[in-house]
C-alpha cells in the first residue's frame, strides 16, 4: 500500500505536508500578501477609510478634520472635504492586522465623536492622553478593530 502511495505521488506531483514550515513559494509565482521575499512573514496589513460628517448641519464648517492612532505613530493624517457628499473623508493604508488600535478624529485640533469607531477604550500613555475625549467614565479613545482574513 506504501509503495503505491508513493508512486501516486510520484505520477501526480503531490508533495507530503511538512508541518514544520511553510512551503516556499512556487518559481515564478508572486509571494503571498504579508510575506517577505526572505520568506519570513511580516504581518498582514489593510486599509481603512474614516469619514466624518458635520453632526450639525448648521455648524460652521471646519478648517481641518484629521485622524490620529496607533497605527501612524499619531502622526496627524488630514481628511479631505467631499463637497457633494457634505463630508471628509481619507484612506489609510498599511496598518498592522489582526490587532485593536486606537484613534481620535481631531476636528479643528480637538477630539471628535466618531459614530463608525468599534468602540471605546481607556486611553493609555502620555500619547492617548494627549488626544483623548473626555466622557462621564474618564478620558477614551477610539478603538478599531483590525482583523484581516
Amino acid at each position: 500500500m506504501r509503495a503505491q502511495s508513493t508512486m501516486l505521488k510520484r505520477l501526480f506531483g503531490l508533495k507530503t505536508a511538512n508541518k514544520s514550515a511553510p512551503a516556499p513559494p512556487e518559481p515564478g509565482k508572486p509571494a503571498p500578501a504579508g510575506a517577505s521575499s526572505s520568506g519570513g512573514r511580516q504581518g498582514q496589513t489593510f486599509s481603512k477609510v474614516f469619514r466624518w460628517r458635520l453632526p450639525d448641519p448648521q455648524m460652521a464648517t471646519p478648517a481641518s478634520v484629521e485622524v490620529v492612532g496607533s497605527f501612524n505613530q499619531w502622526q496627524r493624517v488630514s481628511l479631505q472635504k467631499d463637497a457633494t457628499m457634505d463630508a471628509w473623508h481619507v484612506t489609510v493604508h498599511q496598518i498592522p492586522g489582526n490587532r485593536t488600535h486606537h484613534y481620535m478624529l481631531l476636528v479643528d485640533g480637538e477630539p471628535a465623536h466618531d459614530k463608525n469607531c468599534d468602540g471605546l477604550a481607556v486611553a493609555l500613555g502620555p500619547q492617548e492622553e494627549r488626544y483623548a475625549m473626555q466622557t462621564a467614565r474618564g478620558p477614551r479613545v477610539f478603538m478599531l478593530f483590525a482583523q484581516t482574513k
